[in-house]
């Protein structure tokens, strides 16, 4: 394992584990979380299912090897996702204590594209931005 793996790691699983653990929590419907999603967000019961799979299966995605488009798509979920909770928390007034419910998936959203970006090249697709004719790196 190279220098820039252990970044890449620690990011990875700081990502993975929550929103992987949230999915679980969501789709075993634990009072907490559906009150949240149903009495705070108002969104309807059976989002919060969906919303669970889905992290569940984001977060198995970015953790296996290979299959690099699904980790694509699987970071863009999570951006997604996250940036999506602090937005509906803000927008109803759910900040929590300290404005934790805005912040705390704002911050596992900069540490979801630091994952990206440091993801080794064997999880990549290909080159972001192609060098033109003749130029060099």
């Amino acid at each position: 394992m190279n220098a820039k793996n252990i970044p890449y790691w620690i990011t990875t699983i700081l990502v993975a584990f929550p929103i992987g653990s949230g999915g679980v929590a969501q789709l075993a419907h634990l009072p907490a979380t559906v009150d949240g999603f149903v009495h705070i967000l108002h969104y309807p019961p059976y989002f919060v299912t969906i919303l669970g799979f889905w992290k569940v299966a984001g977060a198995i995605a970015i953790l296996v090897p290979r299959f690099p488009r699904l980790k694509e798509w699987a970071y863009a979920g999570i951006f997604f996702d996250l940036t999506g909770a602090a937005a509906s928390c803000a927008a109803v007034g759910g900040y929590g204590a300290y404005a934790f419910h805005v912040l705390a998936p704002l911050f596992l959203a900069v540490l979801a594209v630091a994952s990206w970006a440091l993801r080794p090249d064997s999880r990549k697709i290909g080159i972001l931005i192609p060098l033109k004719k003749g130029e060099t790196k």
